[in-house]
């Protein structure tokens, strides 16, 4: 059974979860030499639906599946209890990790990338997230969903076809909760709409713009060509946006990471979406955040929790920018 664990020193959660020390891994251990284990079948791949646990959604195409939703057979997050916590002794506490773990296998093809989709299937990628937060958002013992994309060994990817997962959580995230607090605090209208308005002035740190979606390298950026996907229509929920909207973020967020291939080749990279919290009723803006494994951070970093960063936002947004990069 996972459980949190709570850091008295820091007020942050820890999942400790021992299960997940058993599941499979194409990346490591392994021989740098060998990228691929050929001798087990892939389990995101058609052909071998059999190795996962029956889909919870399912896109067909021509009479083929293009994208698909599993539970994940090795869940962070797991069970319908409610949020409770338990003091151990005078320091300890802990809770359990209820909640849900999802995966998101989003292209079929085993060799495909998040910058090779499509339109229409970047598109359906939206469109796939969007009903899942809005089922989870129904569930009353998950308070926050977390999306996420881990490309590459070095972001954390432990199975090599292109997938993300789907997290929903007992709790809000500190990383969220102080979001949240700065959408409060920040008395000249909406914080992200005013900070699209300052970028787009001064283009220094835009990548992409149209009338639909922003995508900049952020002023204070923690990792050298980080991005940030904010779409121009608010809504605090991504459920809430409209069809045009989502079809916009997909499309930029398909173009934002072929631009990064195109500039630095197949760099490893994280990508979070941030939306409100399922009961949020303030100010906020749902956004996506994309952070390449470029640098390895090292005793400064983890000791403050103050980020080096080696490249101007300026100058990688200039290199974004100056590459053509079409599906």
């Amino acid at each position: 059974m996972s459980q949190m664990r709570l850091n008295p020193l820091n007020g942050r959660w820890v999942t400790i979860v021992p299960d997940r020390a058993e599941r499979p891994s194409d990346f490591a251990p392994r021989d740098p030499s060998d990228d691929y284990n050929l001798d087990r079948p892939c389990p995101f791949c058609p052909g071998n639906e059999e190795e996962t646990p029956p889909a919870l959604e399912t896109i067909d195409e021509d009479g083929s599946w293009s994208m698909r939703v599993i539970p994940n057979r090795y869940p962070a997050f797991d069970g319908d209890d409610a949020f409770a916590v338990h003091n151990i002794g005078p320091v300890h506490v802990k809770a359990e990790a209820s909640g849900i773990h999802e995966v998101f296998v989003y292209a079929a093809d085993h060799q495909g990338a998040l910058h090779e989709l499509d339109d229409e299937h970047a598109t359906q990628l939206m469109q796939v997230l969007k009903r899942r937060l809005a089922e989870h958002a129904a569930l009353p013992f998950v308070r926050y969903t977390q999306v996420i994309v881990n490309h590459g060994r070095e972001a954390g990817a432990s199975v090599e076809h292109p997938h993300g997962q789907i997290l929903g959580l007992p709790f809000v995230p500190s990383e969220v909760l102080d979001e949240e607090r700065a959408f409060a605090r920040f008395a000249g209208g909406s914080l992200l709409e005013t900070t699209i308005a300052a970028e787009l002035a001064n283009d220094d740190r835009v990548v992409i713009q149209n009338d639909d979606v922003v995508v900049i390298c952020p002023w204070a950026s923690g990792v050298p060509y980080e991005m940030l996907i904010v779409p121009r229509e608010q809504h605090a929920h991504l459920p809430d946006a409209s069809d045009r909207s989502l079809a916009a973020v997909g499309i930029a967020l398909r173009d934002a990471v072929a631009h990064l291939n195109k500039a630095l080749g197949d760099v490893a990279f994280n990508l979070g979406l941030h939306t409100a919290p399922h009961q949020h009723s303030g100010d906020y803006h749902w956004h996506l955040h994309i952070w390449p494994q470029i640098t390895t951070q090292a005793g400064f970093e983890r000791g403050t929790g103050v980020m080096i960063n080696i490249v101007a936002p300026e100058q990688a947004a200039a290199t974004l920018r100056s590459v053509s990069a079409p599906v």
